[in-house]
């Protein structure tokens, strides 16, 4: 019998000073957002002159693990599909230091075994030959796969590594949840046994070789390290191990620092509620709350043939000062950029004059928001809902929903004041939706009222 990965997962195995710099507007940059018949969106913002924007899709998979596609096809595909930025992130799973050849030709055996140095070595090949600066970046990077904790993209390493070879095994967490999502066992009973899993001293053990590897040089002898790297947490809670509930292990800003991301959409799945009809906390929320600095993307996380094309998906708009690696990887590391599933769509936020995604002296008081919202002529006059989150315990509380208008170029900007009071959690995240859209089919009354997530801005952080 064929067993593939999925078998595998499905079976539960156990930033201010950028403002002042200049972007050269060059290349793919010095054209309108998106196909220009559509919409023509400008890719400046109304709100921070020095970046310009840059859409990307940072989430993809081909034959070098378990998608379908060709690997030499994959960044044509993306650039004919007028993403700006792309990357190729197959899974590593099983296959670090195993023999070059022991899945040669076997596509079952890739799926399972994931990418091998010689697919490794291939991609970086496919990745330079698709990249022109200014045009488009097309970039290398690796999903480190656990089936039970979770998923974590790694972009600009030079070294990768496996889950088989840096722990990657739950010690209990997310036993509560598949329980009773799968054994239909009683929510109250599975809720006393997920604190007692929380409380105990081995959570967050199965995650702490990966940071570790994370954290560490690469000449480290035998296995290497990604201290050069960026990441990121991928589909965050559909593995029930939640990277052991986001614990960081008392690691901080050096581990802090390099993780850079929570995907918000993933496919067209807004996670936002993903395990809320459970045990679980929304990812979002459980992520903030525990400490963690990320940005908000979106990605298509493609398995088929066709990346870059689907309508819906998500992508991640960057707000770059020029279109090369570097220049994307420097937008990474300052959280500056958002998520969202429409093509063309250009959104920029400040609170307080101070952007998406950098941190902020803020105590409490009024906050002034301002939202640069711009999809071409046919957003012109639409009506969104921004709701203002802030941490709560199993979704985010919503402290505001305002209904808004989308300006036109010629108008002033998106602008609106809430007090936020640094006592009542330490970030805030504005969340736009479309009150005219089909609601998520797990939301609650009052989240279904807002309408279906079209975009996230990067969350705002108190100081």
């Amino acid at each position: 019998m064929d067993i593939s990965r999925r078998d595998l997962l499905k079976a539960g195995l156990t930033v201010a000073a950028g403002g002042l710099l200049m972007p050269r507007v060059a290349g793919a940059l010095s054209r309108p957002l998106g196909p220009t018949s559509l919409f023509e969106t400008s890719r400046a913002s109304r709100l921070s002159p020095g970046t310009l924007l840059a859409h990307g899709d940072l989430h993809n998979h081909s034959l070098h693990s378990d998608g379908d596609g060709d690997p030499t096809l994959a960044f044509a595909s993306m650039s004919s599909a007028g993403l700006d930025v792309a990357a190729l992130t197959d899974h590593s799973t099983l296959s670090w230091g195993l023999a070059q050849s022991a899945c040669a030709g076997n596509k079952d055996c890739q799926s399972v075994a994931g990418i091998d140095d010689a697919s490794w070595a291939a991609q970086q090949l496919l990745a330079d030959g698709a990249n022109v600066d200014e045009e488009f970046i097309a970039m290398r990077g690796f999903e480190w796969s656990s089936p039970t904790i979770g998923h974590m993209n790694v972009w600009f390493s030079e070294r990768w590594i496996d889950p088989l070879h840096t722990g990657g095994g739950g010690t209990g967490e997310g036993a509560a949840q598949f329980a009773h999502e799968e054994g239909n066992f009683p929510i109250e009973q599975m809720a006393a046994l997920d604190a007692i899993v929380r409380a105990a001293p081995t959570t967050g053990a199965g995650m702490a070789l990966f940071y570790e590897w994370l954290t560490a040089d690469p000449s480290r002898p035998v296995y290497g390290g990604g201290a050069d790297g960026l990441a990121g947490f991928n589909h965050p809670g559909r593995e029930p191990g939640r990277f052991s509930h986001f614990r960081n292990l008392g690691l901080g800003p050096s581990i802090r620092d390099r993780v850079v991301s929570l995907e918000i959409f993933n496919r067209r799945e807004d996670y936002i509620f993903e395990g809320t009809g459970s045990v679980a906390q929304s990812p979002l929320n459980e992520c903030l709350n525990a400490g963690w600095r990320v940005g908000l993307a979106g990605v298509t996380d493609e398995h088929g043939t066709d990346w870059g094309h689907p309508e819906g998906k998500g992508r991640t708009g960057l707000w770059v000062t020029d279109l090369t690696r570097a220049g994307v990887r420097e937008a990474m590391a300052a959280r500056r950029f958002f998520a969202t599933n429409q093509r063309g769509l250009r959104v920029d936020a400040t609170a307080n004059g101070v952007r998406m995604g950098t941190p902020q002296d803020h105590p409490s008081g009024p906050m002034t928001f301002a939202l640069d919202i711009d999809r071409g002529a046919e957003w012109v006059g639409k009506e969104l809902m921004v709701q203002v989150l802030r941490s709560g315990e199993r979704l985010p509380a919503v402290q505001e929903n305002r209904i808004v208008v989308v300006p036109s170029s010629e108008q002033s900007v998106i602008t609106f004041t809430t007090d936020i009071d640094r006592a009542d959690g330490d970030w805030v995240v504005l969340r736009i939706t479309d009150p005219a859209g089909q609601p998520d089919g797990r939301a609650d009354a009052t989240w279904a009222s807002f309408g279906p997530a079209v975009a996230y801005a990067s969350p705002f952080y108190l100081a």
